[in-house]
């Protein structure tokens, strides 16, 4: 009998025919809430689960036995309780590597967007309105990226190798800072990353060490002129900073895939991000194109698939210590 993997609805529509013609696996569609899915697990009696970004807190650590996955169907995992997880003796893995592509360019075409202000002038155009806007030539701008890990890197080369863009790289203390391509160079100190920055693109995840990473005092070292890019976390991003900062001028604007609650929901209604005209927002699809989805639900039934085998080593396993 295959083993039964749990698939939360929406990630089993994004890539059905990578589930459905699975050989080793049956995959089933079940809900993404985190009771439904209990639910699900137990009525299906499924041995392991694929989910996507919600937060999963309590009871999910408790449905799946020891020694099963919990497979995230992506590259953040802020939604998932490692620690609960572990306790559990629950593997819990992710596909880095499988979405750079698809994030990279959309947070160049965000950009390019900023730089052309090009939502403004589509909905001017779509309205009979016509009032052209003098935009910016993006060769020889500075592009400094906040995390320059796997996608930040694949944003530099399309920046600099496509555009011709100057590209600064920030990265955590004791991390390597010496010049490589495609960065100009790469440094621990942010402030010097950001300094004569035409714009900012966020690419850190949601660890605890991150929350609010971008709040008022960096936004303060960030030129006027620039332009904050997301699609990394929304919880790397303190809203009300960002909205306040974006309706005094301290910042030209900002472009948003991502989201401190999703569906967006302004964390206080007097600082409601819609409101403002230099802001762009998408619903966070980043990651939303049909060949990412197909190579994350690969990566995690091949996760799944290393887990049954026993080859622990060569999984995506967030929580190692589960294996003590």
């Amino acid at each position: 009998m295959p083993s039964i993997v749990a698939v939360t609805e929406s990630e089993y529509r994004k890539a059905e025919p990578i589930f459905t013609s699975s050989r080793r696996f049956k995959c089933v569609s079940v809900p993404s809430d985190e009771a439904g899915l209990v639910r699900a697990i137990a009525d299906l009696s499924a041995d392991h689960a694929v989910v996507g970004h919600l937060r999963y807190e309590a009871a999910l650590y408790s449905a799946l036995k020891p020694g099963r996955v919990l497979a995230r169907f992506g590259v953040g995992h802020d939604g998932i309780d490692k620690a609960k997880a572990t306790v559990a003796g629950i593997l819990c893995t992710n596909t880095p590597g499988t979405l750079d592509a698809s994030v990279a360019e959309l947070a160049m075409l965000l950009i390019a967007a900023a730089a052309r202000h090009l939502p403004e002038l589509a909905s001017r155009m779509a309205v009979g309105s016509w009032a052209p806007r003098v935009g910016t030539e993006l060769k020889g701008k500075r592009l400094a990226i906040i995390g320059s890990g796997r996608i930040g890197t694949a944003l530099a080369r399309i920046a600099t190798h496509g555009f011709g863009m100057r590209v600064t790289g920030y990265v955590r203390s004791g991390a390597a800072t010496t010049p490589s391509d495609p960065y100009e160079q790469r440094s621990s100190d942010f402030a010097a990353c950001v300094k004569g920055a035409d714009f900012v693109s966020l690419h850190i995840g949601a660890s605890p060490e991150n929350l609010r990473f971008v709040n008022r005092e960096r936004l303060a070292l960030v030129d006027p002129r620039a332009w904050l890019i997301n699609t990394a976390r929304g919880a790397v991003v303190d809203e009300v900073a960002l909205f306040d900062g974006l309706s005094s001028g301290q910042l030209a604007g900002a472009a948003l895939d991502v989201f401190d609650r999703e569906p967006y929901e302004p964390v206080d209604a007097a600082h409601d991000l819609r409101r403002l005209p230099n802001v762009i927002m998408t619903p966070h699809v980043g990651s939303n194109t049909p060949d990412a989805n197909h190579r994350m639900a690969a990566a995690a039934l091949r996760n799944i698939e290393l887990a049954e085998d026993g080859d622990f080593a060569a999984m995506a396993l967030l929580n190692p210590d589960v294996l003590r």
